[in-house]
Formats: C-alpha cells, sequence, structure tokens
C-alpha cells in the first residue's frame, strides 16, 4: 500500500492481510461474516483488495437500522460484488413473537438471548455449514468479553477455524484506515454509536463508555454477547 498510514498501523495493515493470506492458504473454503461494523468495513477493503477468493456474508436479522442496510448497499456499489445474505426463518420469528412479544428482549437475558438465536445465531450456523474458517471483526479491545481474542482460534461450538484478523487493533486505528482510504461507514458511527447491532438492542453511548456499552445496556456487561462469539473457554489458540 502506498498510503501516508502511520508506520505502526501499516505494520498491523500488513499482519491483519497476511493473516486474511494464510487463513486461505490453510483453509480454502473461509468465509467472512460482515456484520457492516467499522471494523468489518476495514476487512471488507483488505479481502476485496488482497484476497478476493474470501467469501462474504451478512445476517439480515429484520431488525437492522436503515442506516446500516444503506451501508450494506454502499459496500456492493464501491467493490462491485454482492454480499450473500442469511435471514431468520420466519416460522422461528413468528413463533418467537407469538410466546414473548415483538419486544420480548426486554423482559429477560433468557428472551433476548431467544430473539438472538432465531434472528442470528441459527442463520449463522446456516452460513458456516460447509465452511472450514470463519473471519470476524472482533477486536481485543472492544469490550472485556473479548480481552483474550487472538488471531486465530479453534471454535469448538461452530466446529471451524476463526480467524480476528484486527484483534490487536484499536479503535483509533480503525478509524484512521476508514478515513485514509474514505471507506463507506454506518452513518450512525457519525451520532455516537461505535457498535451497532439490531435497531432496538442498540444506544449512542456516552463519552467514557466502552465501544460495546450501547449494546443490550440494560445488561450486566460480563454477559453481553450474542451468541455469535462463544466464550473463551470454547476458543482454542492452534498449536
Amino acid at each position: 500500500m502506498n498510503t501516508r498510514l502511520d508506520p505502526a498501523l501499516q505494520a498491523k495493515v500488513d499482519h491483519s492481510v497476511a493473516v486474511l493470506k494464510q487463513a486461505y492458504a490453510e483453509h480454502g473454503v473461509v468465509t467472512f461474516a460482515n456484520s457492516l461494523g467499522a471494523e468489518d468495513v476495514v476487512i471488507t477493503d483488505l479481502i476485496r483488495c488482497f484476497v478476493p477468493e474470501i467469501e462474504i456474508f451478512s445476517l439480515d436479522t429484520g431488525r437492522l437500522p436503515e442506516e446500516t442496510l444503506t451501508l450494506l448497499a454502499k459496500i456492493e456499489l464501491r467493490y462491485n460484488f454482492k454480499i450473500k445474505l442469511y435471514y431468520p426463518e420466519s416460522a422461528s420469528v413468528e413463533a418467537y413473537v407469538t410466546e414473548n412479544g415483538i419486544n420480548g428482549f426486554y423482559a429477560s437475558q433468557a428472551q433476548r438471548k431467544g430473539c438472538c438465536y432465531v434472528r442470528k445465531v441459527e442463520p449463522l450456523q446456516r452460513a458456516l455449514a460447509g465452511k472450514k474458517a470463519w473471519i470476524t471483526g472482533i477486536r481485543r479491545e472492544q469490550a472485556v468479553t473479548r480481552d483474550t481474542v487472538e488471531f486465530s482460534e479453534w471454535d469448538a461450538a461452530n466446529q471451524l477455524h476463526k480467524i480476528n484478523p484486527l484483534a490487536d487493533w484499536t479503535e483509533k486505528e480503525v478509524w484512521s484506515f476508514i478515513k485514509e482510504f474514505a471507506l463507506p461507514y454506518n452513518d450512525l458511527h457519525d451520532q455516537h454509536y461505535p457498535s451497532i447491532g439490531c435497531a432496538p438492542c442498540t444506544r449512542a453511548i456516552s463519552v467514557g463508555e466502552d465501544v460495546r456499552s450501547g449494546r443490550w445496556w440494560w445488561e450486566d456487561p460480563e454477559n453481553k454477547e450474542c451468541g455469535l462469539h462463544p466464550a473463551a473457554s470454547s476458543l482454542v489458540k492452534p498449536d
């Protein structure tokens, strides 16, 4: 890359590209779970520029903000390709809403995780079927549930390798890359939404709050995951 990136960030970019290339070389059938966050637009750019053979998919839960869907369209236009989309099973959504109500996820953590399972986890399982490795945008700095994440891990819950090419990147570095290359990003980021999921489960954050504090803000920070990313106990760094 011929850029004005800080040398330390350029070194991280080079390493992330190497991680992606190694993942494709070792596993072949690799897919990137693009959640359309700031980290994900960085990884999308690296994949499309350096390892376009890697598949990219996203989960449309049916409750995403309009700004997220607009970003998806912008990414497809910029890179001239289509992101593969997976949707929740309509019968499962109908059953959940019938039993819990349209916004039942606010009532308890069990009901929230039930909604996440129907709208995100089950579609993810379909997306990962037959794959040897999957790529995510999670970083150690994001939350206490992610501070030990490795660049490559064995995901026992999904029975495949999990690749996290931006594991050691900081929030500042992510945005430096986005700005340098004028990458498209979610407009909600400019409204103090550093981490964006489904609309009813995401809010803006205040100065000093961690970047994931706007996700399921009514719950204990130690448990604020949706099920897409298993607990550390099920992730093992490969030998």
